[in-house]
């Protein structure tokens, strides 16, 4: 294999694949929470105190609930509210047996105002039966790479059996806000939705003070049991740097994500490393008196701090000659690159402009 080392002092757009990068740093954190600040198109983790301890997480839950059905149900169905999903205990919409409304209320409901009646209305539409939905739930969740997650219901009310970690709360946010209906749901202050047994609407009211308090907040979803704590999930776009933290059992949730959110836009801008049309080299096809170009398929860009962006290298791994017959898009190789000599991207190398 040929290798390439460099060593990069220049700003070269936005990778989207779900990648989680080596931590830079700790902060300060209460004793027993978790918490988590990632970089929402790299999933580059920026922040972390106790990512990987399971962890109960209440009404975080809906998050994975809602990405769930907004991939696996038509949001403008409507859906017919049975006797078995009304009077659900904790948060609630008060949905009445017979109303009717389409899978987007209940997915308002779901998020703004935490309503453990639209999680239980929503899976059985979905799944016919809560069990069933939670066997989707955990498909997803593992499809996603959130390893260490487990769910039993769509609301988070408590089981010992329900629970998850900061690193994949994250990932599942991650995943989530890259869909627009979520992320326009989860972005909503204020809605109104239908009340179909009643002469008027609901007004639903966003708990989350986060997108009125914090600059550039645009999610995601507060939660509490008294065995979880208080938790959170925040989104903040600034520029074109796009952040989600998670804080767990964390009592002052609200003040401690702004704080950990502020020192993370501060510290970190976005750098563009490598442009998809960059052509890394040229390589011998075997038996033949031809190249082929070989590349990335997408660009690279990275947040990095101004001291690892001084110090960051790349290396290209890939071989000298390539067998024929190849093809377009035929993975040669891949792209290391590191700041100060720690690892904290790889992606693949293709062929380019094959002609068969």
């Amino acid at each position: 294999m040929k290798k390439r080392f460099i060593s990069l002092f220049f700003c070269f757009s936005v990778l989207t694949s779900i990648i989680i990068f080596k931590p830079n740093n700790t902060v300060k954190a209460q004793s027993g929470s978790a918490e988590i600040v990632i970089e929402l198109n790299t999933n580059r983790i920026l922040k972390e105190h106790n990512i990987h301890k399971k962890m109960y997480m209440a009404s975080l839950t809906k998050i994975a609930t809602a990405i769930v059905i907004i991939e696996n149900c038509n949001i403008n169905d409507s859906v017919l509210v049975g006797k078995e999903t009304v009077g659900v205990e904790g948060s609630s919409i008060y949905l009445e047996e017979g109303e009717r409304l389409t899978v987007k209320e209940l997915l308002y409901g779901l998020m703004l105002r935490s309503g453990n009646d639209c999680a239980e209305t929503l899976a059985v539409f979905c799944s016919k039966s809560i069990d069933k939905f939670a066997t989707l739930m955990n498909n997803f969740a593992k499809k996603i790479g959130a390893n260490n997650t487990n769910f039993v219901n769509p609301h988070g009310l408590h089981n010992d059996n329900h629970y998850t970690t900061a690193y994949d709360l994250a990932l599942i946010s991650s995943y989530a806000m890259k869909n627009d209906v979520f992320r326009e749901i989860v972005g909503t202050k204020t809605v109104k939705i239908s009340h179909t047994n009643r002469d008027f609407d609901r007004v639903l009211v966003n708990k989350n003070k986060m997108l009125s308090g914090f600059d550039g907040a645009n999610g995601i979803k507060t939660g509490y049991t008294k065995k979880a704590g208080r938790c959170l999930v925040s989104s903040a776009k600034r520029g074109d740097l796009e952040l989600v933290s998670v804080v767990l059992n964390c009592g002052p949730m609200f003040e401690r994500s702004k704080e950990l959110l502020n020192d993370c836009f501060n510290k970190y801008n976005n750098y563009k490393i490598v442009e998809s049309d960059f052509i890394i080299d040229f390589i011998k096809v075997n038996g033949k008196d031809e190249e082929v170009g070989i590349s990335i398929n997408k660009d690279i860009i990275l947040p990095l701090t101004e001291l690892e962006y001084q110090n960051l290298k790349i290396e290209y791994d890939y071989p000298k000659t390539v067998n024929s017959p190849v093809k377009n898009n035929q993975e040669i190789g891949k792209i290391a690159i590191y700041t100060q000599n720690n690892l904290i991207f790889e992606e693949k190398i293709y062929t380019i402009n094959i002609v068969d």
